[in-house]
């Protein structure tokens, strides 16, 4: 293992010089926050599709091939579609608005009466986001180090709330570049066709398994559709998502890169299901579906080659990891303790100020701790995640999908949107259980109800906001000059 254990370090060591590098380029809240809008086709794409798949997606999509075949691809499928329903029909004009929230869209869009609320609902998703990709640490750290739990969270997640409070989106991009790099290499060209092989290849594997670990919708029609509304709609209007979209040089990177990204996690979820159905046959006994992944890595993959691909594992959660508490920060910071201190720095020309670059740098401090004890403190990731993902659809998809498709939706709708979809979900996981799919069903029915509803019985938003708002969403709005223009990647 000493190889292996080699190969873990190297790459935590350089993570953390990413940081320090990222460090020296963060000298605006744009470069700090949105890497200063400058991203070009091929960074975006792999550092969008980093994000995107994180242990969740490896770990987890790997548990639900072996637990129920080629149909566990499915959650980390809907996951793609997500991303490309969001760059093909909507990054395009997300990019021009030139915000760094979505609750500051919802302000552009309504005219300034939603975002303290929607700032709230979305820092709760993304804190949960964080805490689950957080608790992800305590598995690998275990498969590499024999860790203890609590000393795996601790080590893995003070290294990246380091380079994230270093550097800010420009450490989180560089170190989100080279994770695409090791998932690409560790997943899809090593560890799947190893598996493959190991099982005996798919004639063997479908000898050993049943018929149903090989039918499309094994995993059941209600499930896929749950998987849809949760993960596919999640990705149309989760903060972590939107602030990548934020760093593309213009829409037409943020559409073909995030196009790009879309289709190589479609790829991503074939592999992992198919890498847990090659560890169903390798081992059908195992106590955990979730276990299959370290599993195979530990016992089928040859010394430097499984360091390699528990590397693979840990960039995978790093990049979601790093993404959910940057944005985390930014909503707290900006959306949440700007407003409650009166202190709102949209229009200002601040752009470039250096307290605003260490506001937010104290931000990912303070939640990334708070992150890591949460973390520590609990144990369901499942639930923590569902928490997350009910939250965002149930309070937050029908006003911001309503502000970029009804004209007529108002303020007072978006409001009550946001409450009662929220309310609701929250009521009805308290009655039906946290993982019971009526929270999400209802909750988005409610707040669709109360969206329209209340929309019709207002007065129509004021011509002079939704004239401002077609001004930002063609793009016509000048970027201020600190945000810069020379593009990367």
């Amino acid at each position: 293992m000493a190889v292996d254990y080699a190969v873990i370090i190297a790459y935590l060591a350089g993570m953390l010089a990413v940081g320090w590098w990222g460090m020296r380029r963060a000298r605006s809240k744009s470069e700090f926050l949105v890497a200063g809008r400058r991203l070009g086709p091929s960074m975006y794409s792999g550092t969008m599709a980093a994000i995107v798949l994180g242990g969740a997606s490896t770990i987890g999509g790997v548990g639900l091939g072996y637990q129920y075949g080629l149909s566990g691809a499915w959650m980390v499928f809907t996951i793609g579609l997500g991303l490309l329903g969001l760059s093909v029909f909507f990054s395009a004009r997300i990019a021009r608005l030139k915000v760094y929230t979505v609750s500051e869209m919802l302000d552009l869009r309504y005219g300034g009466s939603a975002g303290v609320i929607s700032g709230v609902v979305m820092w709760a998703y993304t804190l949960m986001l964080a805490v689950t990709s957080t608790i992800a640490y305590a598995t690998i750290f275990d498969v590499l180090f024999g860790l203890d739990r609590t000393l795996a969270i601790i080590l893995g997640g003070a290294v990246v709330v380091a380079y994230s409070t270093l550097g800010g989106m420009w450490s989180i991009t560089l170190t989100d570049m080279v994770q695409f790099v090791v998932k690409t290499l560790g997943v899809l060209v090593l560890l799947l066709p190893i598996a493959v092989v190991k099982a005996g290849g798919f004639a063997e594997m479908k000898a050993q398994l049943p018929t149903e670990y090989f039918a499309p919708l094994g995993i059941g029609g209600q499930t896929i559709f749950t998987y849809v509304l949760i993960y596919t709609f999640g990705m149309l209007i989760g903060q972590d998502i939107w602030q990548r979209v934020f760093t593309a040089r213009s829409d037409r990177v943020a559409k073909l890169g995030g196009t790009v990204a879309g289709v190589y996690c479609l790829v991503y979820a074939i592999a992992g299901a198919v890498i847990g159905t090659a560890a169903k046959v390798l081992y059908p006994d195992l106590a955990a579906a979730d276990d299959a992944f370290a599993t195979v890595v530990k016992d089928a993959l040859p010394v430097g080659v499984r360091g390699l691909v528990l590397a693979a594992a840990l960039s995978a959660v790093m990049s979601t990891s790093s993404g959910a508490l940057i944005a985390c920060a930014t909503v707290a910071n900006n959306d949440i303790w700007s407003r409650l201190r009166g202190v709102v720095g949209r229009g200002r020309g601040d752009e470039g100020a250096h307290d605003e670059v260490a506001g937010n740098r104290a931000f990912i401090l303070i939640m990334g701790v708070a992150v890591i004890g949460i973390a520590i403190a609990l144990n369901n990731v499942v639930e923590a995640l569902t928490v997350a993902y009910n939250l965002l659809v149930g309070g937050l998809l029908v006003p911001i999908l309503g502000g970029l498709l009804w004209r007529r939706g108002t303020a007072p709708g978006a409001l009550s949107s946001v409450v009662v979809g929220g309310v609701a979900v929250v009521g009805l996981m308290a009655w039906k259980g946290i993982l019971a799919n009526e929270p999400v069903y209802y909750g988005l029915l409610a707040s669709l109800v109360a969206y329209v509803s209340v929309s019709l019985a207002t007065k129509p938003t004021d011509a002079a906001v939704l004239a401002a708002w077609r001004e930002r969403l063609a793009g016509r709005t000048p970027v201020p000059a600190a945000e810069g223009t020379v593009p990367v990647g």
